[in-house]
């Protein structure tokens, strides 16, 4: 069955996890919402200030558009706000060589342990113990915190297969490389970015199948339902969970590609460091 199937079978059963997992595509394009619409107007302004000594020549626009996805405006860095993990981005026309097996894990690692990686376990946490989505948790901090461990060990588990097991296997490349303005508008960057769910670069650099998102993020939702309760291990439970991992991904998959846009615009490119050359 297509993975749009299984989803969609997730999304029309009416369980407690809908909510969790609404909760977070909300907050999720909320955040990518904003980081959009703060670069669009000071990104427009910008080119256009770029462009006006050179008004005399209209020719000269074409010649100009490549200078665009210059390292200092254009840069990835290794974390978005100073804050989440963004190791595994690589900045637009920067050509690297085959990820290391050593390099899958490291990235996986810093991904699951980061200090950052605490953050959206905590607001599921919340977001679960007051809604009582699992009633066997209970509530209070007791409640709180199976929530928490619930959906911690959920993200390293995801993390693990779609980072490091399956890439080791099927030899893809786990990095995110950057379309950035010098591939086209902010459309097609976005069509991209959320592409990248079901299609990456493999060792050798060629576009294949996304196995390690699709397959890893199923693998991780059915081991998920070992530890929940008993109640919760149903299709139903487990399809929604698999569908929210894999429009998680998406969702940073965008965020990554307009992050440079956005620091430029706010912080003029000095978040961070200057750029992703290798996975630490």
């Amino acid at each position: 069955m297509r993975l749009i199937d299984i989803y969609c079978v997730g999304v029309h059963l009416p369980t407690k996890a809908m909510k969790r997992t609404f909760c977070c595509i909300r907050m999720f394009a909320a955040v990518v919402g904003a980081m959009v619409l703060s670069a669009a107007l000071p990104a427009q302004q910008q080119v256009a200030a770029d462009l006006l000594p050179d008004a005399p020549l209209p020719q000269q626009a074409s010649v100009d558009a490549g200078a665009a996805a210059n390292p200092k405006n254009n840069a990835q860095t290794k974390r978005i706000l100073g804050i989440f993990p963004n190791f595994r981005a690589v900045s637009e026309q920067t050509h690297l060589p085959p990820q290391s097996v050593k390099e899958k894990f490291t990235a996986t690692l810093q991904d699951s342990f980061d200090y950052s990686a605490f953050v959206l376990p905590a607001l599921l946490a919340a977001e679960g113990e007051a809604t009582a989505s699992t009633p066997e948790f209970h509530s209070e901090w007791a409640g709180y915190g199976r929530y928490f461990w619930h959906s911690f060990v959920d993200q390293t588990d995801e993390n693990l297969w779609v980072e490091f097991i399956v890439p080791t296997v099927t030899h893809e490349d786990t990095r995110y490389y950057t379309m950035g303005q010098s591939g086209g508008g902010k459309v097609k960057r976005m069509g991209y970015a959320l592409s990248r769910a079901v299609v990456t670069r493999n060792d050798a650099g060629r576009d294949t199948f996304n196995v390690s998102e699709v397959v890893g993020a199923g693998a991780a939702s059915g081991i998920s339902s070992l530890y929940y309760p008993s109640r919760e291990r149903s299709f139903g439970n487990t399809a929604t969970l698999w569908g929210t991992n894999v429009g998680i991904d998406a969702a940073t998959f965008l965020i990554r590609e307009f992050w440079p846009d956005v620091n430029h615009a706010l912080f003029h490119g000095k978040e961070g460091p200057s750029a992703v050359t290798t996975t630490p």
